[in-house]
């Protein structure tokens, strides 16, 4: 999966085997084995080049690390409990990029309204306004490789 995250266009087997090479030796069987599980599982789309398949990644690595953060998440007993744990983990910079995600995804968080010292938001802070997270937005993470 490595790979066609990184290319982000549709690849042959042959092309994943050729990468892979450089740093390894590895079977064209083996490569074309892994390719055809992903598609199995729904990890990748492919379709006929030719004699060839070319597969595509379904979702980004940013959303799939999501969905596994979910995941983890919503299987704990405590969700509280698990989230302060896992803040307690980060380093500086993951914490540094929370924040900027959080920013991202709920602008008016530090919105408040007149009152007896209450701080609320306006809007859904689930949904991001307009332009919060455009086009530009980022589509992957820098999380290591996984090798597959």
């Amino acid at each position: 999966m490595t790979r066609v995250w990184q290319w982000n266009r549709p690849v042959t087997v042959r092309e994943v085997l050729e990468d892979l090479q450089q740093e390894r030796s590895i079977a064209y069987t083996t490569v074309m084995t892994v390719m055809d599980n992903l598609h199995q599982k729904g990890w990748v789309r492919r379709e006929v080049d030719g004699r060839a398949y070319r597969y595509t990644a379904v979702s980004t690595r940013a959303a799939y690390s999501a969905a596994l953060m979910n995941e983890a998440w919503s299987q704990s007993d405590n969700p509280a409990a698990a989230l302060v744990a896992f803040f307690g983990m980060m380093s500086a910079e993951q914490r540094e990029a929370l924040q900027d995600a959080v920013r991202m995804v709920s602008p008016n968080l530090t919105e408040t309204t007149p009152g007896p010292n209450v701080e609320t938001t306006t809007g859904n802070p689930a949904e991001p306004t307009a332009g919060a997270a455009g086009d530009d937005a980022p589509t992957d993470d820098a999380t290591p490789e996984s090798g597959r």
